[in-house]
């Protein structure tokens, strides 16, 4: 298939770019490169893409609903993938302007380019921060109406979105929502790199909260998969994409760490953030149901991998702004 993917600059949409075209797709890459974390970091994930012969990269602002509609002129796409999204929930509370036009509005932008053009199928990323109050193991039947942060808001208006158009258009929809994706060049603003990178040089772990609370870590490759397997024609659904066992803690993440890196840490504990969850959890039997897909990389598996990584690209890492 020709595919629209979106956020090809980003943790999640690298890896996904990198399988689809393993997998014989042709690959559009759309991002704006923005500075919300350090642009050396989304240039490395790039740069890994660029040699491969089924993949083209456009560096697009998904806000400009004039330029979005010229590349669905340009290419007959088959389906559109949207990981396009500012992240970070405490970050939307300083900006939650950003959050609304990048989220909301440039996933809308990519609804109506579809709606003009034809394209039926449409993959849209979100995001286990809508399930905030809810009992555990998240269901995806859960109401999801409180969003804590601007951040899940704006998610939740993109979902809401997709599904209008299902309605009225006959999109093809899976809204897949993420539950803490790590490894390899992870994003720098999130925990699991920061940790590595400070427990190996000594600086002390700025921590929120006591350590206790937990999330359902999921590693990349796995994200990645399951995303590509919500290509399938499945009407409209919203699926899981986490680990799907016990929550691990913060403070079981940075005892890995301390292991696999042979040091201690340091840690600098501050109050817990409101617009943070306690805990994540996923219940993942919809898309082992639908989408044949579960989770591969274990735990302690992926973040060997990611300490790994930056262990063989510490010189550049190093630099990295965290």
């Amino acid at each position: 298939m020709l595919i629209l993917l979106t956020g090809c600059a980003g943790f999640v949409g690298w890896k996904t770019a990198e399988l689809l075209a393993e997998q014989g797709h042709q690959v559009i890459g759309i991002d704006n490169v923005n500075d919300y974390y350090d642009v050396d970091m989304k240039r490395w994930r790039l740069n890994q893409l660029t040699p491969l012969k089924k993949f083209r990269f456009y560096e697009i602002d998904l806000e400009d609903r004039a330029v979005i509609e010229a590349l669905f002129e340009e290419h007959a796409f088959n389906a559109v993938i949207n990981l396009a999204a500012r992240a970070g929930v405490r970050s939307s509370m300083e900006n939650p302007h950003i959050y609304i036009q990048t989220n909301a509005l440039g996933n809308l932008n990519l609804l109506d380019a579809m709606r003009q053009k034809g394209v039926k199928k449409f993959v849209l990323a979100s995001t286990s921060s809508l399930y905030a109050g809810q009992e555990m193991p998240f269901l995806e039947s859960l109401p999801v109406n409180e969003p804590i942060s601007p951040y899940a808001a704006s998610k939740k208006a993109a979902e809401a979105m997709a599904y209008t158009y299902h309605h009225l258009y006959g999109i093809d929809v899976s809204i897949v929502r993420y539950f803490t994706v790590y490894g390899p060049a992870g994003r720098p603003d999130m925990a699991p790199l920061r940790f590595v990178r400070w427990i190996d040089e000594g600086t002390p772990i700025t921590l929120f909260g006591d350590g206790s609370q937990s999330r359902d870590f999921t590693y990349v490759d796995d994200i990645a998969h399951g995303t590509i397997a919500a290509l399938k024609k499945i009407g409209f659904e919203i699926i899981n994409l986490g680990g799907g066992k016990n929550p691990i803690s913060i403070s079981r993440m940075i005892e890995t760490f301390e292991t696999l890196l042979n040091k201690k840490a340091v840690i600098d504990e501050k109050p817990f953030i409101k617009a943070d969850m306690l805990h994540t959890w996923a219940e993942i039997s919809k898309a082992k149901t639908l989408l044949d897909w579960e989770p591969q990389v274990s735990f302690e598996k992926g973040m060997r991998n990611l300490v790994d990584w930056y262990l063989a690209e510490k010189e550049w890492v190093s630099q990295i702004q965290l």
